[in-house]
Formats: C-alpha cells, sequence, structure tokens
C-alpha cells in the first residue's frame, strides 16, 4: 500500500499517538501540502544557489580542518597551544561544547515525545541530525588529544595478548564509552524516525538511483497496520532508552572535573550543572539552525512563531539553572573557607582571564533575561542574535572553567599562561565546517522535518475549525 495513503497513516498512527496540546501547524494545509511541501526541497531537480554557496563555504572550512589534523598527526600535539600546567585547552574546552550542543536533539525527540509534547514534531528531524553531527565533532577531540591516534583502540576493553587493560579510572575512557553509547543510540532513533519518510521519498522520486536508494533505507516498508504497530513500539522503546542519556552523558563529561581536586573542579555540583548547561547550549543552537531555515525554505507554517516562543522559554528556564550554577560556585567558594577555592574564584573575577568571566556572565546571565519580553520571543531575529550569544557565552564558561582552574594550581612556581595556537583555531573552526557541510548534506537529502507526523496533526484539523488541534482527541 502507498505510504502516502492517508487512511492507512492515520489509523495505525493515531491509535498510538493521541494528539493533545497547543497548535503547532498553521491552519488549511492537507495531506498532500504536507508531503508537497517537505518533500518536494529533497525531490527537486538541480541544487539551489544558496546551498552551494552556503555548502562551498562549509567545505572549504573542513578542508582547513583536514589539514590541521594531518599536520597534527604528523607533528604531534605539541602543534598546540598546551603546556605544563594547561594540560588541557582548546581540544577538551570544544569536546565539552560539542557534547553540550548535541544535548537539544536528545530532549526534543526522546523526552517531549515520551510527555506527548506536539510542538516538538516540525523540529525534532533536524535536531536530532544535530546531534549525531555535533557528536562526531566531538568526538574528534579526544581522539586526538591522545596523540598517538592510530592506537585508539588500547581504550577498548578487548582481550589481548599483551595483557593491556584501559585504566577505568581515566576520564578518557569514560568519555569513550559515554560517547560511542550516545552516538549508538542517537543514531537508532533517528534512523528509525525516518523509515516511513523514506518510503514516501521512494515512492514519490522519478530518479531510479533515488527509488533504489531510498527504498533500501526504507527497509520494506508499506504502511501497513502491522509496520505502523512495530514502528511505534521501537520508537517509544529507543526514545525511553534515549532519555536517560540526556542526563547521564553530561554527567560523565562533568566527572572529568569534579572527580579531581584542582580548584574549581573539585565540586559535587557539576554533573546537575554541566546538564543544565548542555540544555541550554543545545537549544541555543536550535534556533540558531531553525530561524534561518524556516525563512530560506519558507517553513513558517511548519515551525511556527509558538516552535520558536516555546524554545526561547526553555532556553531562558535552563540558563537560569546555569546563573544558579554560576552562584553557587561564588558561594561554595566563600562559605567553605577554603584559601585555595577563594583564591580561583577571585582569580576568575579579576585575573588576568577576567574578561572571560565576564563576557560569559554577560552572554549566559545578563542578555538572555530579554527573553522574559513576549515581544523578543516573538521576535525571529532577536532571538537568533540572543541563540548566538549563548552559544559564544557557552563556550566562554568551558574555557574559563579549564583554563583558569588549570593555569593557576596550588604552587606558584607551577603558575602559567595559557596561549591557543594557530592549530588550535583551525582546528576548532573546521569542526564547524565539518558540522555545517554534514547539515547541508542531510537537508539535501533527507526530510528535514517528519513528514508523517506533521500528516497525524493535519488529520486532527477539521477544516470548519482550524484550532481543532488545541482539543485533546478521543479514540
Amino acid at each position: 500500500m502507498p505510504t502516502d495513503s492517508p487512511k492507512t497513516s492515520s489509523t495505525a498512527a493515531s491509535a498510538d499517538i493521541p494528539v493533545a496540546g497547543t497548535p503547532v501547524l498553521a491552519p488549511g494545509h492537507t495531506y498532500a501540502t504536507v508531503t508537497d511541501h517537505i518533500s518536494s526541497i529533497v525531490l527537486q531537480k538541480g541544487l539551489p544557489r544558496g546551498w552551494i554557496i552556503g555548502f562551498s563555504i562549509s567545505f572549504m572550512l573542513l578542508m582547513v580542518f583536514l589539514y590541521t589534523i594531518c599536520h597534527l598527526v604528523a607533528t604531534g600535539i605539541g602543534v598546540w597551544g598546551l603546556n605544563v600546567p594547561v594540560g588541557w585547552g582548546f581540544d577538551i574546552i570544544n569536546f565539552v561544547w560539542w557534547v553540550g550542543i548535541g544535548h537539544a536533539g536528545t530532549l526534543i525527540s526522546a523526552v517531549l515525545l515520551l510527555v506527548r509534547q506536539d510542538w516538538r514534531t516540525s523540529i525534532n528531524r533536524f535536531a536530532e541530525a544535530m546531534t549525531l553531527f555535533a557528536v562526531a565533532c566531538a568526538g574528534m577531540f579526544p581522539l586526538f588529544h591522545m596523540g598517538r591516534v592510530w592506537l585508539c583502540y588500547w581504550v577498548f576493553p578487548y582481550p589481548n595478548t599483551m595483557g593491556i587493560w584501559p585504566q577505568f579510572r581515566s576520564a578518557l575512557i569514560w568519555d569513550v564509552f559515554a560517547i560511542s553509547t550516545y552516538a549508538t543510540v542517537s543514531a537508532l532513533f533517528w534512523y528509525v524516525g525516518l523509515v516511513p519518510d523514506l518510503a514516501t521519498l521512494r515512492d514519490r522520486a522519478k530518479n531510479k538511483i533515488s527509488q533504489f536508494v531510498y527504498g533500501m533505507l526504507a527497509l520494506g516498508w508499506r504502511g501497513s497496520a502491522r509496520h505502523w504497530h512495530r514502528y511505534h513500539t521501537a520508537y517509544l522503546l529507543l526514545a525511553a532508552l534515549a532519555t536517560p542519556l540526556v542526563v547521564s552523558v553530561h554527567t560523565i563529561v562533568g566527572f572529568d572535573f569534579a572527580t579531581s581536586v584542582i580548584p574549581g573542579w573539585h565540586n559535587t555540583m557539576f554533573p546537575p550543572y554541566f546538564v543544565a548547561g548542555a540544555v541550554y547550549s543545545g537549544f541555543a543552537m536550535v534556533l540558531t539552525l531553525a530561524i534561518p531555515i524556516r525563512k530560506v525554505y519558507r517553513l513558517e507554517d511548519f515551525i511556527t512563531a509558538k516552535h520558536l516562543d516555546n524554545m526561547a522559554k526553555v532556553m531562558l528556564a535552563t540558563g537560569l539553572m546555569v546563573a544558579y550554577g554560576y552562584a553557587m560556585e561564588a558561594f561554595f567558594a566563600w562559605y567553605s573557607a577554603n584559601t585555595y577555592e577563594a583564591y580561583m574564584q577571585l582569580n576568575r573575577m579579576f585575573g588576568p582571564y577576567a574578561w572571560s568571566y565576564w563576557a560569559l556572565i554577560a552572554c549566559n546571565i545578563a542578555i538572555p533575561q530579554l527573553l522574559w519580553s513576549h515581544r523578543i520571543r516573538a521576535n525571529p531575529a532577536i532571538l537568533f542574535v540572543i541563540s548566538i550569544i549563548v552559544n559564544v557565552g557557552m563556550w566562554l564558561e568551558r574555557f574559563v572553567i579549564i583554563v583558569t582552574s588549570l593555569h593557576r594550581d596550588f604552587l606558584p612556581a607551577s603558575w602559567g599562561m595559557y596561549y591557543p595556537s594557530t592549530y588550535d583555531w583551525t582546528m576548532y573552526i573546521g569542526t564547524l565546517g565539518l558540522f555545517f557541510s554534514l547539515l547541508f548534506i542531510f537537508i539535501r537529502v533527507l526530510p528535514m522535518i517528519s513528514i508523517f507526523e506533521m500528516r497525524e496533526l493535519v488529520e486532527h484539523m477539521s477544516p470548519d475549525e482550524p484550532d481543532a488541534q488545541s482539543k485533546p482527541v478521543k479514540h
């Protein structure tokens, strides 16, 4: 049976996922308009000029990244700006930043699915893709931080004749297991959600090669009631498995610091503080991507003002959690009466890196308070600027945590300054090229919005009652 059949998809899908909540789709759409609009972005002939320009810039940055890692492997990590007091620099800063960005995709897809929040429907697909691309960028940094990257398999606990086993007390091992688990579950969740839409593209494609490729990826989907039942069972199961990862992955990243005795790191608050910061930066990146995408591809009817408003509210809430974390760091430094902790806090605020501390306060706390205003949340241009500022602020937060804690330790004789090298910057900028190159390819070859989930919303909208989707549906 064709996957575009409204009868098949509506019968099976609506039996499993009731639609209730706020209006998340502009009225006036039908099955045909939803399917045509979203699939035409993928199935159109040729490449749009804007896409070519954007991908070309991203690909050039990706080539910078390729050159950097080739030089890094050939020369060694001495090309970075690392030194004796600051053994972690841009590599771990960027690792934590990219992992945090990937958290919003899992939260939008898994957690909001389980709590039946329909406003996730228009943004979950590219948020999931963003998660995979961000995790791919994050995984590069611990990999090359090892130095001898060709021996990376040593961190896996496999039987070998030399009797060498990983050091499970090492933060590097924790990161390997956290990232590999997160990437695996996220990829499965993303692919399973794509299967019905891949079948739609298979049935609509005119090119024989496209029909074959989408047909292979669709796994024989025909939209039968049995297929829908198994699909929803698998999708909900993967959502349940992915939900703990939202907390566990960045908790483990927080343990990388909290288990040490370095002033500024030895803090039990780090795990929840890192999780809140990850969701904060993740939603900021989703807004950064969603606002230009909805404008360029004319998706205002799908990614509505309600979506932007809800994401801004989540960003405001998590930003307040992060602000609470900053306040508690200062409070602990004072209340503990620990000389080293007190000096660490004063050094952050008034030391040689004070500019980074006050910049992150402005970016992460002061400026996002504008989101209390509904007018600000309703203005996509201002939201776009604020989301970029938050992304910059969250990068500065990781810089402050890592560099200012390491460059002045317990022993004054070991104090030193950290200055990132050219290769630190080119590797960071290169991962941005990798991220956006993958994103442009995804937009071109796969539907960035879930077609079948949008059709479920259309099903529950009455032509005579545009706001029908705001009412609970009884089955």
